[in-house]
C-alpha cells in the first residue's frame, strides 16, 4: 500500500523575498512554495529576519516564520527543528512530512533533525564565491560544502535547476541517481510592458543581485569600451544588494555615469517596462544555478549574452539560437558590439528566446516538486529532469 501524499513540507532557506539582498533562488522558493500551498499543502518558510520584517505572516498560503540573521538563522532554525522533535518551540504544530533544506553555500543539517525525510535544494556550488568571504570562513564554507555535506547528505534526496549544477553536485560526491532537477518557472509579463516599442537608441539591460560574483562591471567595462562606436548607447542595471556603491563608483570612474541608470530595488511592473525597451541583456555572473533573469528578458524577445563558465547560463541560454555564450571579457565586448549593430541577429535571437520563454512556468515547476518530495515522503529517489 502506498504512502499518502504530502500534506506538510518545511522550507529551509537563509532568506526569503522580502529580503533586501533575496534574490532568484529565494523567488524560486517562494514561487513554488505559494502553488503547493494553492494545491492544498500545508507549506512553512522558516527563514531570517531584517529590519522592518515581521516574526510571522502569510504569504501567497506560505506560512513564514523569520528568527536570526545572515549566519545565525542556522543556529535558530537548528534548535527549532530539534525543539519540534520534542514537541516545544515555533514549529512544533508544523509536523512535516517532508524538509527542503536550501543549501546556499552552507546546508541546515536538517537531515539530524529529520533524518532521510530531508530533500537538498541546491541552485549552484559556491566554489568561486567562497573567497569573497575572506579567506578563513572562505576555507570553512568551502570544506562544508564541498566534504561534509556531501557525506551528511549521501543518502538523501537532491534538487537543482540545471544539468551543469547537477554535474557539480556529483563532482563533489553526491549519488548521480539521488539528483532530480526542476527547473525555475516565470511569473507572466504585465500584459501592459509588452505593447511598448524598443528605445530607438541602443539600451542594455543587467537584471542582478548587485554582489561581487555577478560582476556587473564587466558590463559597465564593456559599455565604456563600446561607447565610442555606439551612439547613445546607455545601460540600465536592475536590481540592489550591498555592492551598489562600488559599482556606482566604477562607473564614475571609467567616466560612463551619465551613461548608467541604476534603478536599484523596483517593481514588476516597472522591471518589465525597462527590458522592454531594451535592446540586449547582459548577464556576466561568474557561476549561475540557472539564470531566471534570462527568461525574463526573453519574455520580451531580449537575447542574453552571458559566460559560458558560468555553468548554469549554458542550460538556461541556447548558444546562437536564445542568446549567446562568451568566454571572456573581450567576447562580451565583441559580441554585445555584434548584437548592437545587427538588428536582424538581434531580433532572431530575440524571437526564438520569446518562444522558448513560453515553456517555463511555475506550476509546472511546483508538479515537478511535489513528484520528488512525494518520493522522498516513501523513501524512494528522483532523478533525472522532472
Amino acid at each position: 500500500m502506498s504512502a499518502p501524499p504530502v500534506k506538510s513540507v518545511l522550507l529551509l532557506c537563509w532568506r526569503d523575498t522580502g529580503h533586501p539582498q533575496g534574490g532568484g533562488s529565494e523567488t524560486y522558493l517562494q514561487r513554488i512554495g505559494a502553488h503547493l500551498a494553492a494545491s492544498g499543502m500545508r507549506v512553512t518558510l522558516r527563514t531570517a529576519r531584517y529590519p522592518g520584517a515581521r516574526r510571522r505572516e502569510v504569504v501567497d498560503g506560505v506560512h513564514i516564520q523569520r528568527s536570526g540573521g545572515p549566519h545565525s538563522v542556522y543556529i535558530w532554525a537548528g534548535l527549532a527543528m530539534v525543539a519540534a522533535r520534542l514537541g516545544l518551540g515555533p514549529l512544533r504544530r508544523v509536523r512535516p512530512d517532508v524538509v527542503v533544506d536550501t543549501q546556499n553555500g552552507l546546508p541546515f543539517c536538517a537531515r539530524l533533525a529529520y533524518g532521510r525525510r530531508v530533500v537538498v535544494l541546491v541552485h549552484h556550488c559556491h566554489r568561486e564565491q567562497w573567497p569573497v568571504a575572506g579567506r578563513v570562513r572562505g576555507r570553512i564554507g568551502w570544506f562544508v560544502e564541498s566534504w561534509l555535506s556531501p557525506r551528511l547528505h549521501r543518502r538523501n534526496q537532491y534538487v537543482t535547476v540545471s544539468l551543469p549544477s547537477a554535474r557539480d553536485l556529483t563532482d563533489l560526491g553526491a549519488p548521480a541517481g539521488h539528483i532530480a532537477i526542476v527547473r525555475n518557472g516565470v511569473d507572466a509579463a504585465p500584459a501592459d510592458t509588452l505593447t511598448p516599442e524598443r528605445s530607438p537608441t541602443p539600451r542594455v539591460a543587467v537584471l542582478s543581485r548587485l554582489v561581487p560574483h555577478k560582476q556587473i562591471e564587466d558590463a559597465l567595462d564593456a559599455v565604456a569600451r563600446l561607447r565610442g562606436d555606439v551612439p547613445d548607447l546607455h545601460l540600465d542595471v536592475l536590481g540592489g544588494g550591498w555592492w551598489a556603491q562600488p559599482l556606482v563608483d566604477h562607473a564614475r570612474r571609467l567616466g560612463i555615469a551619465d551613461a548608467v541608470t541604476f534603478h536599484g530595488h523596483i517593481d514588476d511592473a516597472a522591471k518589465h517596462a525597462v527590458l522592454q525597451r531594451s535592446w540586449v541583456h547582459v548577464l556576466p555572473s561568474r557561476k549561475e544555478g540557472w539564470g531566471l533573469a534570462v527568461v525574463e528578458a526573453a519574455q520580451h524577445g531580449v537575447p542574453t549574452i552571458g559566460y559560458r563558465s558560468s555553468g548554469g547560463l549554458t542550460d538556461s541560454i541556447v548558444d546562437g539560437v536564445t542568446g549567446l555564450l562568451v568566454d571572456d571579457d573581450d567576447g562580451l565586448v565583441d559580441d554585445l558590439r555584434r548584437l548592437l549593430g545587427d538588428r536582424v541577429l538581434r531580433e532572431q535571437l530575440g524571437a526564438k528566446a520569446l518562444v522558448r520563454s513560453g515553456e517555463f512556468s511555475w506550476p509546472q515547476s511546483a508538479e515537478a516538486m511535489r513528484t520528488v518530495l512525494d518520493a522522498a515522503h516513501t523513501g524512494q529517489f528522483i532523478t533525472g529532469i522532472v
